[in-house]
């Protein structure tokens, strides 16, 4: 397939919070969607099992997400998208309220919350694919939410990681941490190369191919 095909596509972008033994992670995404309107609504969100985020809901089977507003600080999704759970509390870096089900979540830059339990899983590959029930929501903010397409627009290098279904937009020969998104330039891991930021091994890394 044309992969280009792919560039024409275009997502929200959203903030996932959840929390497991006391332990605060998130991250962003554009893999939230909902699929139906009947009560409860359905709702299913991707992420990929190497990301703590995933991993913890695996476990806590409740999250919040937030909608990203178009005037959503760019340091925040950097953060949350760039960033791993595995060595930060990234709500740390901001207030920080709880919905009725325990999860973390921020109103700074964000129009809307939903906030989901689990239902049901299916793997993916290297994703897993959540089935959800919504359980609340609240506006949060006015505006439209932010779009993958005005994400990049504002002069970011590529779309986190972390956001599951994102276009391979980083330079030729380039490896990407798939926790917390540090780029390795070069066409070839050095043998048992760890990430300097999150320590991930080098084997997980994901190559960048080219057009």
């Amino acid at each position: 397939m044309d992969r280009k095909v792919l560039e024409k596509m275009n997502y929200g972008v959203f903030v996932v919070g959840t929390q497991y033994q006391g332990k605060r992670v998130g991250c962003v995404v554009n893999s939230f969607a909902q699929v139906t309107s009947n009560l409860p609504q359905k709702f299913t969100l991707t992420l990929n099992r190497d990301n703590e985020t995933c991993k913890a809901l695996l476990e806590s089977r409740t999250f919040a997400v937030t909608l990203a507003g178009k005037d959503c600080p760019k340091e925040l999704i950097n953060l949350f998208g760039y960033k791993s759970s595995r060595v930060t509390d990234k709500f740390a870096s901001y207030e920080t309220f709880t919905d009725s089900q325990g999860n973390p979540f921020v109103k700074e830059g964000m129009v809307a919350r939903v906030s989901c339990k689990v239902v049901d899983t299916m793997d993916v590959g290297r994703y897993v694919l959540f089935l959800c029930d919504g359980v609340d929501g609240e506006i949060l903010g006015e505006g439209r939410m932010l779009t993958v397409d005005e994400f990049l627009g504002k002069g970011a290098a590529a779309v986190p990681p972390t956001a599951t279904v994102y276009r391979t937009l980083e330079e030729v020969g380039s490896w990407v941490c798939p926790w917390c998104g540090f780029v390795y330039h070069g066409e070839k891991l050095p043998d048992g190369y760890v990430c300097p930021l999150c320590g991930c091994p080098g084997d997980k890394f994901i190559r960048k191919e080219g057009e």
